[in-house]
């Protein structure tokens, strides 16, 4: 196919409808646009239209691009995401953006929810309790991480030497990684998406693409993640990402072609 023929065969899968061609102030534009991420990158790679919108939605959410997020929040409704998936996929965005710009999310979200008719609010998706949450927590935070977060924070004062790994323990893993909705490797495949789309924050895309793998996420899926979510975060955050992280995933992907 064109990349003309594979534009209108992917907006209809997210869209139901069809690309703009001559229409509007910056037709141009929204040729080049629409023919590159529907046409070309929607295309590269192994993951699915489901896979590729929660990196979407993620990467609308982190960059607060809320007209954007509603249209994809319905393209993930399309393809056959359930509502808890999608809200479960912005709810992990708050460790890393913070809780504002996650409230700013959720509301774009729950408005196309409401516009569809999904019943407000969704089903609880809690699993820990306040008793519960540090050793549930800990219990996924470990095996994958390790433990020397609080060894490095030890120079902090006293009160913070170990409150600041406790928050990232209850918070992090406890709070919303031990939720329903998400399986881990997906939920780790968006972390490190989420952390390539901020920018600056290449130290933890690092760590969280030891993390994806060590979870069953391939180079080459954490590769088309990250690629996919380029034209939503810019190309300097791409080469970011992958510029930090090349001697893990080439490693990885030498290993996988020595295995074909």
């Amino acid at each position: 196919m064109t990349r003309e023929e594979r534009t209108e065969e992917k907006f209809r899968e997210l869209f139901g409808g069809k690309p703009t061609r001559n229409e509007g102030t910056d037709a141009s534009f929204m040729r080049i646009l629409q023919r590159f991420i529907f046409g070309e990158v929607s295309y590269a790679g192994t993951l699915d239209n489901r896979q590729r919108e929660l990196v979407t939605i993620v990467v609308l959410a982190v960059n607060q691009t809320l007209p954007q997020l509603k249209a994809h929040v319905g393209a993930c409704l399309n393809v056959g995401l359930t509502a808890l998936e999608i809200r479960e996929a912005i709810y992990r965005c708050a460790p890393f953006i913070g809780f504002p710009k996650t409230l700013n999310a959720i509301a774009a979200m729950n408005e196309v929810f409401e516009s569809e008719g999904i019943a407000l609010p969704l089903e609880d998706a809690e699993t820990v309790t306040e008793e519960t949450r540090y050793e549930r927590g800990r219990a996924l935070q470990a095996p994958v991480y390790g433990e020397e977060i609080a060894e490095k924070y030890a120079w902090l004062p006293e009160e913070f030497a170990e409150q600041v790994p406790r928050w990232l323990t209850e918070l992090c893993f406890g709070d919303f990684a031990t939720r329903k909705g998400a399986d881990e490797k997906t939920a780790e495949m968006l972390t490190v998406v989420i952390l390539a789309a901020m920018g600056g924050a290449e130290t933890q895309v690092r760590s969280h693409i030891f993390g994806a793998l060590a979870v069953g996420v391939t180079a080459e899926e954490i590769v088309c993640a990250l690629c996919h979510a380029m034209p939503y975060m810019g190309m300097p955050r791409l080469f970011n990402a992958l510029n930090c992280s090349k001697d893990i995933l080439e490693k990885e992907i030498r290993n996988a072609r020595e295995r074909v």
